[in-house]
This record gives C-alpha cells, sequence and structure tokens, in this order.
C-alpha cells in the first residue's frame, strides 16, 4: 500500500450520488463526484438543474441516459482515477449508444480538448461557473454536436438554486457561501479552474438554511474554498469591493457577521466551516465560535509546509512564526479547539532542513487530524510552469511517512484527552464496523462510536467516552442532550 493511502483522513472520493426520484421525470442521470465537499455540493447543484429538464437519478450506470463525471484537478491521483472512469464510461456506452457522458468541474477548462478532440471519450464538458448552462448544452449534444462551455464567472454564485441533496444521511448538509480563490499558491490550480473569489449573498445563504432547518437538518457546514475570505457588499468579485460605493462599503457583510447571524438565527442548529486560509483567519471569527455554543470547536487550517522556505516558494501569505502565533491566539480564545491540517511533502526545493521545520511545526501544535499528499506538479499552475519538481519520489515517500507517523501520534494524544469525559454526540449515521452502533461526532469533529438502544438518527446525545484508537472514540450513551 502506498503511504498516501495510510493518510488519516482521505479527502479524495467518488460516489455514485442519488436522491429521491419524481414519478413525472423520463430521463436517468448518473453523477459521479470526485474531490472537495464543493464538488460534492456542485453535484447537489447540477441535480437540480437537471431535474427541471426531466432527469432522475440512478446508481445504475448501465441503464442511464446520462452520465456525468464531476472532476478534481488538486491532485494527479484525482485526474488519473478520472479517467479510468471515463474509459469504463465509454466502455458501457458501445453497448447503450444513446447514452451521453459529460465531465464537470475542475477538470474541465483544462483538459477540454484533450477530452473532446483529441481523446474523443466525451460528448460535453462543463466548468464550475456554467452549469445552468447544461439544457443548452443537452440540446447541442442531441443534435450530434460535442458541447463545450468553461467560461468563468465574475458573478456567478448559484445562490437562486436550491440544491437537490444527494446520497444525504439527512442530518448534516453542506452550503456553499463563497466560490473560487484569489490566493494564487504556487502549487494549486483552483484560481484557474474556480475563478476568482466571489461571495453569495447572506439572504440566500440564510433561505437555504432555513429549508435545511425545516427538512430536520441537523448540522450544517459552510463550505468555500477560503470561507474566511466571505465579503459580501451586493456581488461581484471580491477584487472590486475597494471600487464599490461607500454606502456598499459601509454595509458590507464579512465572514464573522455571517457566522453570527447564522448561529444566532438557528440556535439549534450546529455550524461549521472549511476550508479556512490562514492568512484571512480573523480573530473575530474565533471570537464568535467562542460566543456561540452551537458553532463546533473545530477548525481546518491548512498550513502547507513548517518551512519558511518552502512557504515563500508556495506564495502563502503568512510564516510559521505568524501561523504559530495564531494558533496560541486561536487556543487562548477557545482552548477546546480542534484543529486540523493539510501538508504537501516534497514541494519543490524541499530540503531535510525544511521537512524538519514541518516536524517541528506540528510538534508544536500537536494537531487532531490530518490531511497529507506527496507534491505532484499541477500544469498550468506557476510551480508546474517555473519550478523544478526535484525531491525525489523515494524521498518524498519516506518524508509522508514520517509526517503520517507524527500525525497518528498526535491523533492518539488528542482523543486520549476525551477519556473519561461525558460529551454531546449528533448521531449520523450506523457504524460501519458494528450494525448494532451508532457512529456520531463531537463539536470537536471527533467520532464515536456506542451502542443504539432506542436513540434515533439525528439524535443529539449525552455520550461518557471510555477508550479510543486514534480516529475514534468508544462509549456508553446516558441521555439525550438539552439541544434536541
Amino acid at each position: 500500500m502506498e503511504p498516501i493511502e495510510k493518510v488519516i483522513n482521505e479527502k479524495i472520493q467518488g460516489k455514485a450520488l442519488v436522491t429521491e426520484n419524481k414519478a413525472e421525470n423520463t430521463k436517468k442521470l448518473f453523477i459521479e463526484s470526485y474531490g472537495c465537499q464543493m464538488n460534492m455540493n456542485d453535484s447537489e447543484i447540477v441535480a437540480s438543474i437537471l431535474d427541471k429538464e426531466g432527469y432522475n437519478t440512478t446508481q445504475i450506470l448501465e441503464e442511464a441516459d446520462l452520465v456525468l463525471v464531476n472532476t478534481c484537478s488538486i491532485r494527479e491521483k484525482a485526474e488519473t482515477t478520472v479517467r479510468k472512469r471515463l474509459q469504463k464510461y465509454n466502455k458501457v456506452k458501445r453497448i447503450n449508444p444513446k447514452m451521453k457522458v459529460g465531465v464537470l468541474g475542475c477538470m474541465a477548462e483544462r483538459l477540454k480538448e484533450k477530452f473532446l478532440d483529441e481523446e474523443k471519450i466525451v460528448d460535453l464538458v462543463v466548468g464550475p461557473d456554467a452549469y445552468k448552462d447544461l439544457p443548452n448544452l443537452l440540446e447541442e449534444v442531441n443534435e450530434g454536436r460535442n458541447a463545450v462551455n468553461v467560461i468563468l464567472s465574475k458573478d456567478e454564485t448559484y445562490g437562486d438554486i436550491s440544491p437537490v441533496r444527494l446520497n444525504t444521511n439527512g442530518v448534516t448538509a453542506f452550503v456553499s457561501i463563497t466560490r473560487g480563490c484569489d490566493n494564487m499558491c504556487t502549487f494549486c490550480v483552483v484560481p484557474f479552474t474556480r475563478g476568482r473569489e466571489r461571495s453569495r449573498d447572506p439572504k440566500s445563504i440564510l433561505g437555504e438554511i432555513q429549508s435545511m432547518v425545516d427538512q430536520n437538518f441537523k448540522e450544517i457546514t459552510l463550505l468555500g474554498q477560503n470561507v474566511d475570505s466571505f465579503l459580501w457588499f451586493g456581488g461581484g468579485l471580491k477584487k472590486d469591493f475597494k471600487k464599490a460605493t461607500e454606502m456598499a462599503q459601509a454595509t458590507a457583510v464579512g465572514f464573522a457577521e455571517l457566522l453570527d447571524m447564522c448561529a444566532t438565527k438557528f440556535p439549534k442548529t450546529r455550524f461549521r466551516f472549511s476550508t479556512s486560509n490562514p492568512q484571512d483567519m480573523h480573530l473575530d471569527v474565533i471570537h464568535v465560535m467562542a460566543k456561540h455554543r452551537n458553532i463546533c470547536k473545530y477548525l481546518h487550517l491548512p498550513v502547507q509546509s513548517g518551512s519558511n522556505a518552502m512557504l515563500k516558494a508556495m506564495n502563502r501569505q503568512h510564516t510559521r512564526e505568524e501561523y504559530m502565533s495564531l494558533v496560541d491566539n486561536i487556543f487562548k480564545i477557545v482552548p477546546e479547539m480542534s484543529l486540523s491540517q493539510d501538508m504537501i511533502v516534497g514541494f519543490c526545493g524541499e530540503t531535510e532542513e525544511d521537512h524538519k521545520d514541518t516536524l517541528d511545526l506540528m510538534k508544536y501544535v500537536k494537531y487532531d487530524f490530518g490531511f497529507m499528499f506527496t507534491y505532484s506538479e499541477r500544469p498550468g499552475t506557476l510551480a508546474g510552469n517555473k519550478m523544478e519538481d526535484d525531491v525525489p519520489f523515494e524521498t518524498k515517500k519516506r518524508r509522508l511517512q514520517e509526517i503520517i507517523d507524527l500525525q497518528q501520534e498526535h491523533a492518539l494524544l488528542r482523543t486520549q484527552q476525551h477519556l473519561g469525559k461525558t460529551e454531546e454526540f449528533l448521531i449520523e449515521g450506523t457504524s460501519k464496523k458494528n450494525l448494532n452502533e451508532w457512529k456520531g461526532r463531537n463539536t470537536q469533529n471527533t467520532v464515536a462510536v456506542f451502542a443504539k438502544g432506542d436513540y434515533k438518527l439525528g439524535d443529539f446525545v449525552m455520550v461518557k467516552v471510555e477508550d479510543c484508537t486514534s480516529a475514534t472514540l468508544k462509549g456508553t450513551a446516558v441521555g439525550y442532550s438539552d439541544n434536541n
């Protein structure tokens, strides 16, 4: 098994998504999503758009009229996986020639010519800002023409689309609040595949959350490539904020204010958010987290490297010292905070000293969770165009394993801190290992398993923690929390 498969939590996943079907819909949509939760949420937007075009979702590939794969370009492994899936789709297409195959998302813009013209493996290619054009593109395909729209938008947020919840557990849901990213990290393709930052109208965000609450969802995660950068001043790109009117600037809503609005309006609903960027994380957000019980005490705070030399090469707009100071302040304001990281191993020019700096920073923070990857060059990025991927693969593998081993050590240390405590957990589903046990998460995003008893999916339950591994708590439910 490759070391990359041993990460504590694997981000890249593929899911054939399905929802409740309408009797009047006669066509079948098979949609598979890879990558981050933003991609999963985008697939829900696509399903909503196509629902109005007469498509029901299916998990049976062979019966589909339309097959869509929502793609991720963040790592080479994700692209390789998608290509293999497209090959499978096309084998099925030979048996069912009426079936149409399309690529959505982050791979669309970068590989549109390859997919459509050179390899001829898809019928349509649709970028992240063009999903509303799907009905027109499908007409083009049905008339025998390839169809493509990968134009990036300055204002599209899909705030007027009510997503169809796919493969939902009925308890947790995701609500996108921003799209795009302005942070030009040299390793990252997101600014080029998803465009510049723009934020969604808070009224539409609160409206979508209200809809989720009305459907009895108990936990909402606010999503964005960089949620801390949320800034609503009437619409448009964030970079144009300085050009806005004085009134628009004076009445603008930042992320701390949005978070406070959500937690105040829906006091019985748990809130999480992801992903944060250290350079844009302000302590007013942490103070809002401390203020509200229903905002989970968990932050995903990617650092990517503990070396200042690597952070500079990556164009991260913070130093290790600034990051460590931020962490110190976070723990001062919210001592029970849980932190997780993203770490890139073997970036261009990384020395053994740089690697030791990363291990040293990890020892300082002692993260609860981690997402750790070896660097893979992404075409179109500044690193891909200008820097040499000069760290040998075997060196990357060894360094990654050292980081994973240290993270597992810290994860166990963090789970052990829950032993003997009675904490609130939200029941999200049945344990994968024992059908007689529920699994749930506490405010720190740590999973616990416990006997089902008379408790139900979606209940807030008090659990006494009695045992743990590095990833999971084990305990006994002792009653309902006062949040039900």
